[in-house]
């Protein structure tokens, strides 16, 4: 148990520098690869974002990870980001990474059956209309469950349609 609460000088020079050069990769890696290897964009960038950060935390503390191994896993991730970002471009592929948004109110009405099958709730929703400064229910056109977690709430007066091509999924 007292190991637990020490360390040794050369452990924790060996903590820093895999610090530093796995943040240094990560750095590197994620300018290469884009914005999106941190985005909200579906359920495979959480899992991408969840194996880069227990790649980096095993790399920085674990005795039995090298920096050269850790450096090879996050290239690894990233690469398989990648390959996945292109491959989304198949309606196939996109079909079966992405969620697909559902509808949460539509003209003003609740949709309670998709409130439940999303795990919202009626507060939650009230939330999300007041943070977009709806002052009426009859100003919503839409609210949407995106596929990324997020809620959007589409409002405007009643002379505007909503164009089909936002709405299509």
């Amino acid at each position: 148990m007292k190991e637990w609460f020490t360390i040794s000088s050369e452990s924790l020079i060996a903590i820093i520098l895999t610090a530093i050069g796995i943040y240094i990769a990560l750095v590197i890696m994620t300018r290469i690869s884009g914005k999106r290897s941190f985005s909200k964009m579906s359920s495979f960038d959480f899992a991408i974002t969840v194996a880069i950060g227990s790649i980096l935390a095993t790399a920085i503390v674990s005795k039995s990870v090298s920096l050269q191994q850790g450096i090879i896993g996050l290239l690894s991730i990233y690469v398989i980001q990648i390959f996945v970002a292109y491959a989304r471009r198949w309606n196939f592929i996109q079909n079966l990474m992405d969620n697909k948004p559902t509808l949460l109110m539509k003209d003003g009405e609740v949709i309670e059956d998709n409130l439940k099958k999303c795990h919202v709730t009626a507060s939650d929703l009230r939330a999300k209309l007041r943070e977009a400064n709806v002052i009426q229910l009859s100003e919503v056109k839409a609210v949407v469950f995106e596929s990324t977690g997020d809620i959007s709430v589409l409002h405007g007066s009643d002379d505007k349609e909503l164009d089909d091509w936002i709405m299509d999924f």
